[in-house]
């Protein structure tokens, strides 16, 4: 697919996600270059209020120079994103101000305890009471260990800690970095668990960025992958971690490959996903009434189909053939 393409998927696939389905944090063409280097390029795409969204791509795809922007740790050099519908670039004050994060590691005091490390944080932000503060820990359950000191939790207690401190003033949008690194199984699970009931309940977006495929599969309603800081896919998941059944993936053997892709890539509602000149072979993901149209389409054009099946791929399938096999990091 297209650059202008997968730029017009993001927005449309935007809409997608849970709840009422009202952006609350949009990319808009972000563009990123350092020294003559483009390390993000038109990256459009949407995170809608009560959706979990994965940020996915091989290491140096520009996943962490994405969220530096969103969250303006960094400058953009191109495009805008908007916050609960302020710019960051116009209305920097109140756009930040409808955005949680943990980038990296949450930082605490350790000779504290987690009450009083909240309250620390309560002070410097307007409008957080302490029964905002009761409130965020039971949704993370964290409620029967605040008077207890941070160094005595363990890493699962602290990373719930630090999204109890990313929700007390209410944001509109919540980031998190690799939030299972370093947990268990069990805590890996239970910080799942969590995020899904904070979309739920707070209507907040979530945008997690992992490297942990197939947590995201059954954590995310969706996934944006990027790599060299292009936008080269978007995928719905189901909430029980199952691709959406009105979607499918096919492989369509064709007689002209690179005639066959123009032909998919001039359905707007097809998702190009890769091809094979050798095989002869073209991947694409597209919904089941778009097969009768795309195969008229691809006879009108001259291409020849040998046969069709429907692939039964996994997220981490697809990320190999979106990426051709790059790391994810």
């Amino acid at each position: 697919m297209n650059e202008r393409n997968h730029q017009s998927a993001g927005k449309r696939n935007a809409g997608a996600g849970a709840g009422s389905g009202q952006p609350v944090l949009e990319l808009d063409l972000v563009t990123k270059r350092i020294g003559g280097k483009t390390l993000v390029s038109g990256l459009s795409f949407a995170v809608n209020n009560g959706e979990i969204v994965g940020l996915l791509g091989p290491n140096g795809a520009g996943k962490t120079t994405t969220i530096r922007m969103i969250v303006g740790l960094i400058a953009m050099s191109e495009g805008d994103v908007r916050i609960g519908g302020s710019s960051v670039n116009a209305q920097f004050e109140k756009a930040i101000r409808h955005i949680g994060a943990i980038i990296e590691n949450p930082e605490f005091y350790p000779y504290l305890s987690g009450m009083d490390n909240l309250k620390q944080f309560m002070r410097m932000t307007e409008g957080v009471t302490e029964a905002r503060i009761r409130e965020v820990t039971a949704l993370v359950g964290l409620q029967d260990a605040l008077d207890k000191k941070v160094k005595a939790y363990s890493l699962g207690m602290r990373q719930r800690l630090g999204i109890a401190q990313a929700l007390l003033h209410k944001p509109k949008v919540l980031i998190l970095d690799e939030p299972t690194n370093g947990l268990d199984p069990a805590g890996i699970r239970e910080m799942r668990d969590y995020l899904k009931l904070i979309a739920e309940q707070e209507g907040i977006g979530i945008l997690v960025s992992s490297h942990l495929l197939a947590e995201m599969e059954l954590m995310c309603n969706r996934v944006v992958v990027i790599q060299e800081g292009k936008l080269i896919a978007v995928r719905s998941i189901k909430p029980d971690g199952t691709e959406d059944s009105k979607q499918l993936s096919i492989s369509m053997e064709v007689t002209d490959v690179a005639l066959g892709a123009r032909a998919f890539e001039a359905m707007g509602n097809v998702e190009l996903i890769g091809k094979d000149d050798a095989s002869g072979k073209i991947v694409a993901k597209l919904q089941r009434e778009d097969i009768p149209p795309l195969v008229k389409l691809l006879t009108d054009s001259g291409v020849g189909i040998y046969r069709i099946e429907e692939n039964k791929a996994s997220l981490e399938d697809e990320f190999m053939a979106w990426t051709g096999g790059g790391r994810i990091a």
